[in-house]
């Protein structure tokens, strides 16, 4: 059966949406929670496709005064069916409108050109002010030397404020100014031009929304909430409203309700268990099981081309690949093993994003990987802390295949060495398996000469193995099971498979004197102590508690001697 309505994708012009009569899931009662907020100015920090521009659309045809015949499009919706005082707002303000979303560039020049481009379009569609003689003659020429793009930088930081009291004295009502993805310019000039952005953001917002009397609301939207301190300084009447915030946490993204809607209108209730799996874990506030809105709308118009990662392909993520690719992130990389594994971590969030802190103790890298949608909140540990964890299996693939590049990459390790030792590994032949993975320690010898300790040569065979073997197992390492903490455990989705329980030893490498005869002696000793060590522990009782049948566990210790690893046979 073909579904009620088309599907619209990437269109996020609200009138355009509901005009076409195209497929919309309702969020209009935002526009109810907008106008009952007691701050004037409200910004929503929330993921890249999550409905932030569309919403934003949407405000601006139910407040903007100079809209023609509007009420066809929410009569049918809940804000025109509710029964409050939202609709004393309807068509009653000016609006001013505009997005950075595309202020993005290399140099400053040309950012600076593309959000003066933006301050000019939003003129032009107010050209009608230098009619008639509402505008002084000196204002007028202020006004056109906006539009012809020969105003001062100073002018150009000011017109916002400027172009909103032009708005009120010809209409004679208050303004209202919405901003979509303010922080796109200062997100592309970090690193390059950070400073200069900032300085023009700041001045740009100050005059918008800082003590604007002109003002009836200003809505912000963006991915980060960016330090005060650094853009909204002395802007005291601002709530920001994060996907930590109870507030408003139901009209960005798709509920529970919504998306089981969506599947019945496009007869796709039998997918509901694998979409849920692969785009649903957000929560937002108090609101739980949020999906990406973008990848759901992708699969429904594609269902025949299974499930894809719609939403991470839409971004290069090279800020994660960055902080995984440098040598002294083993730490981040060892946090990075336990979210893919389905485990959970605990770190401050920071509510301001502050890049100056980006390398500092602060660990800013958890509070961008939250706010952009990357990681997702679990609980509220302490005032600071959260546990988070990775929301679904779509942004899983994401630090999967950033790991494997790594190794590919960074460390240089050859992909079909890494499958043939995990391939070995878990099909429990020793000697394939000690072959090829005295050949992966071999490929990582150079990227790791510099580092001290043993540790981070296994570090980089945990990562791979976690990588290639992520879906068909679950990875956990230094955890209690039995009477103490074993070094690896790899539990199989799939009870037929063999479950794995590896226990690792040092020795020294074999010495300049030292007989062959001896040190075999030795590596043979070790070895036997690790599986010793295993057996008196009952490190496999975890397996076992996971119905692994006793015959299917391996209980596998390695010695490294030096950098060369030895695997027991038996």
């Amino acid at each position: 059966m073909t579904p009620r309505k088309k599907l619209d994708l990437g269109n996020s012009d609200f009138k355009n949406t509901i005009q076409a009569k195209a497929y919309y899931i309702d969020k209009s009662l935002f526009i109810q929670e907008v106008v009952e907020a007691e701050s004037s100015v409200l910004l929503f920090p929330r993921p890249r496709r999550f409905g932030k521009t569309l919403n934003l659309s949407m405000l601006k045809y139910f407040f903007d005064k100079t809209e023609t015949d509007a009420q066809n499009l929410f009569e049918d919706l809940l804000i025109w069916k509710a029964d409050n005082a939202s609709k004393d707002h309807y068509r009653r303000y000016p609006v001013i409108s505009l997005s950075f979303k595309d202020a993005k560039a290399n140099h400053w020049e040309d950012c600076q050109e593309l959000i003066v481009a933006e301050l000019v379009k939003a003129y032009r569609q107010h050209r009608y002010l230098l009619e008639g003689d509402t505008l002084f003659d000196d204002e007028k020429q202020e006004f056109l030397s906006i539009i012809n793009k020969t105003a001062k930088t100073t002018d150009y930081q000011n017109s916002l404020k400027m172009l909103s009291g032009y708005l009120r004295r010809f209409h004679r009502q208050h303004v209202l100014i919405l901003m979509d993805e303010y922080d796109t310019p200062i997100q592309a000039g970090f690193g390059k031009y950070y400073e200069e952005v900032v300085s023009f953001m700041r001045n740009l917002l100050s005059g918008a929304f800082k003590d604007n009397l002109n003002l009836y609301k200003g809505i912000i939207s963006g991915i980060l909430r960016i330090s005060k301190e650094s853009i909204f300084s002395g802007l005291n009447n601002l709530s920001a409203y994060s996907l930590l915030d109870h507030r408003f946490s139901d009209h960005f993204g798709f509920t529970e309700k919504e998306v089981e809607k969506i599947l019945r209108d496009f007869e796709l209730e039998e997918q509901y268990q694998q979409v849920k799996k692969w785009y649903n874990g957000y929560k937002f506030g108090n609101t739980e099981s949020i999906y990406n809105p973008w990848s759901i709308l992708n699969f429904a118009l594609n269902p025949k081309d299974g499930f894809k990662p719609y939403w991470t392909n839409t971004s290069s993520n090279e800020l994660i690949k960055n902080q995984i690719k440098k040598k002294n992130a083993n730490a981040t990389r060892q946090e990075l093993i336990k979210l893919i594994n389905g485990q959970s971590i605990v770190k401050e969030i920071e509510e301001n994003f502050v890049f100056s802190d980006w390398d500092s103790p602060k660990e800013m890298l958890w509070t961008l990987l939250v706010y952009a949608g990357y990681l997702t909140v679990r609980n509220n540990v302490s005032r600071k802390e959260y546990e988070l964890r990775i929301p679904n299996y779509e942004v899983k693939t994401v630090f999967q295949d950033t790991i494997i590049e790594w190794l590919q990459t960074e460390v240089k390790i050859n992909k079909s060495s890494l499958a043939e030792m995990a391939n070995a590994l878990v099909a429990n032949r020793p000697t394939e398996f000690e072959k090829a993975f005295r050949q992966v320690m071999g490929d990582t010898f150079s990227y790791f000469d510099t580092q001290k300790g043993n540790e981070y040569v296994f570090h980089a065979y945990v990562l791979g193995l976690l990588a290639l073997l992520g879906d068909e197992y679950i990875v956990r390492s230094n955890r209690e099971s039995g009477e103490g903490r074993y070094d690896i455990l790899m539990i199989p989705h799939d009870k037929s498979r063999y479950g794995v329980v590896i226990e690792i030893k040092t020795i020294d490498k074999q010495k300049p004197h030292e007989s062959g005869t001896s040190f075999h002696q030795r590596v043979q000793a070790e070895l036997a102590e690790a599986l010793e060590q295993i057996e008196r522990n009952r490190y496999h009782a975890e397996l076992l508690s996971h119905k692994i049948a006793p015959e299917r566990i391996l209980k596998l210790p390695i010695v490294f001697a030096g950098k060369q690893p030895f695997v027991a046979k038996a």
